[in-house]
């Protein structure tokens, strides 16, 4: 008989691609707010729940038992927060985990594996790996500062949940996840921002110039979505206690390396765009992740290189799987993309 998986966050970009790809090994229940996943996840095989988890009462509906581990990827971001509202982050982060614990107690689940900002690690970016167990901090300003604060009372929520109950816990940190979705548009300090790689992206399938801004060597973690799927699955299966993992290659692109590579999957061969160096325009920033102890506790292995990522991705744009949950491009249009024209 197949384990019971809980999905919080189903219909978030990590979450779909979690819920559908898991499911072929483990009976998948996948929660998210939205009141209608337009029968998405039926179609896919999945039992999909309405709950919006910093309700307590809200729960309630899910009426599985025997549920083995729960996956909580819920809670708002910064870059889905128009405006700024940081009692959000509050209610769906801090709230919304502390009801989820409660929820995997009530249910006795095995264990909990969680999505932890990056943004903890902040302070350490730089060409030095990052490794997994650090004293989490919070940036000072900006729009991550209280989302952060939040994020880390959540995991500090989860291990005190681990010590008092015994609920194993995996808390996963995440860097940017990379994954194909229609919704070209994000928020920075509450404002509504083309994608810089997507630009690029688009730029390179018409052909057009594309512009590499600062210093070409700075270098970051570049994951696909399947490789962060992979340690969620790893952490599942592992026969130990858990803690916190850093998701990641370990070994980190560089910005040339980034665009180039994009110029040479998307750009059509009759009409390549042209790479210009703009060294005076601001610098990207550089982190890579230590992931030497999610290899050695939980047996994972990266499976996608760069370029494997991009093709991965230019499938998915063709292919469409999520049109039913997320819509097309087309859906999410309606903003300006002036000065947006880099990867950073």
């Amino acid at each position: 008989m197949r384990k019971k998986i809980v999905i919080f966050g189903a219909t978030g970009l990590i979450g779909a691609y979690t819920a559908t790809a898991l499911s072929e090994k483990y009976s998948i229940i996948a929660i998210g707010r939205r009141r209608s996943d337009n029968n998405f996840f039926s179609e896919n095989g999945i039992k999909y729940y309405s709950v919006d988890i910093t309700q307590k009462e809200a729960f309630s509906i899910i009426e599985e038992d025997d549920i083995y581990a729960v996956i909580h990827l819920a809670g708002v971001m910064p870059a889905a927060m128009e405006g700024y509202h940081p009692e959000i982050y509050i209610d769906s982060v801090i709230k919304g985990t502390l009801n989820v614990l409660n929820f995997c107690i009530d249910k006795k689940v095995n264990r909990i594996i969680f999505g932890q900002s990056r943004a903890d690690s902040n302070y350490l970016m730089g060409k030095e790996p990052i490794p997994s167990d650090i004293v989490k901090k919070f940036p000072l300003v900006g729009d991550h500062a209280v989302y952060s604060i939040c994020k880390n009372a959540a995991v500090d929520l989860i291990e005190h949940y681990y010590h008092q109950y015994g609920l194993k816990r995996f808390v996963l940190r995440l860097p940017t996840i990379y994954a194909y979705h229609p919704n070209l548009f994000f928020y920075v300090n509450g404002e509504r921002k083309y994608m810089a790689y997507r630009l690029i992206i688009d730029k390179a399938i018409r052909g057009e110039n594309v512009e590499i801004w600062g210093d070409p060597t700075k270098a970051k973690e570049i994951v696909y979505v399947n490789d962060a799927i992979q340690v969620i699955d790893k952490a599942l299966q592992a026969n130990i206690d858990g803690g916190m993992y850093n998701v990641g290659r370990g070994i980190p692109v560089t910005l040339e390396e980034q665009i180039k590579g994009i110029v040479e999957v998307f750009s059509p061969k009759s009409n390549p765009s042209k790479v210009i160096y703009c060294p005076e325009k601001p610098n990207g920033r550089e982190y890579v992740n230590d992931i030497s102890k999610t290899m050695n506790e939980l047996g994972y292995i990266p499976q996608y290189d760069y370029r494997q990522l991009l093709e991965a991705y230019k499938k998915e744009m063709e292919l469409q799987r999520f049109k039913l949950l997320w819509g097309v491009e087309s859906d999410y249009e309606g903003t300006s993309t002036k000065n947006i024209n880099t990867i950073k």
